[in-house]
């Protein structure tokens, strides 16, 4: 299989070059092999293949087979998110948040998570409830920061599942229920959740009942 998309690759098609970045960051059929998968991707972004566009952007942003510029990942990504992809609408507002790449821009942040967590990328919506707890870039409103980090873990983000869990058991945004926050910090600490797993304060404070 390598064989054929290798050949289609060299022939220039977007999609099998994105493919075989993807089989060499993933060592399927060929070693794995960081410069290789950056070449290919690059090339697939080239024709503007949108994920391609993305993966390129966040080796830029990581220092994966490139070397680390944030300038280049801003760019990608702002290519990628453009064409509506997801994944680099998430990954630009997540600069604009942190000033990387850019000056820091709040407003433009959450535009950019927004399109993304409506299309229910699960770290978009979970970024767009931080935005809406803290009030940076959009009025503060608990209520929309519940919804938000509801939808992303739902899906299974263990950060947003705390982070329903935080707002169950302080009663922000939502009526106080430490039932339910208890139910959220568990499955966060069940996905890995560090802080999560050291809930116990919660759990002296509910009754034997509860």
């Amino acid at each position: 299989a390598v064989q054929w998309i290798s050949k289609a690759a060299e022939q220039g098609l977007a999609e099998a070059q994105f493919n075989l970045g993807d089989r060499y960051a993933n060592g399927e059929g060929v070693p794995m092999d960081d410069k290789e998968v950056t070449q290919w991707y690059r090339k697939a972004a080239e024709q503007r293949h949108a994920e391609a566009q993305y993966r390129l952007g966040k080796a830029y942003y990581e220092g994966k087979g490139v070397p680390k510029d944030y300038g280049k990942a801003l760019e990608w990504f702002r290519q990628s998110a453009e064409q509506g992809n997801a994944d680099g609408q998430n990954g630009l507002g997540v600069m604009h948040a942190l000033g990387e790449g850019v000056k820091q821009d709040f407003v433009e942040a959450v535009k950019w998570c927004r399109k993304a967590a409506i299309q229910g990328h699960a770290k978009a919506q979970f970024n767009l409830g931080k935005r809406y707890a803290n009030g940076k870039g959009v009025a503060e409103d608990d209520k929309q920061a519940v919804q938000w980090y509801r939808s992303a873990a739902e899906q299974g983000l263990a950060k947003s599942q705390y982070a329903l869990g935080y707002m169950y058991a302080n009663g922000v945004g939502v009526l106080k229920d430490d039932v339910t926050a208890y139910g959220w910090f568990n499955i966060a600490a069940a996905n890995g959740h560090e802080t999560a797993k050291t809930n116990h304060i919660l759990a002296k404070r509910m009754t034997p009942d509860q």
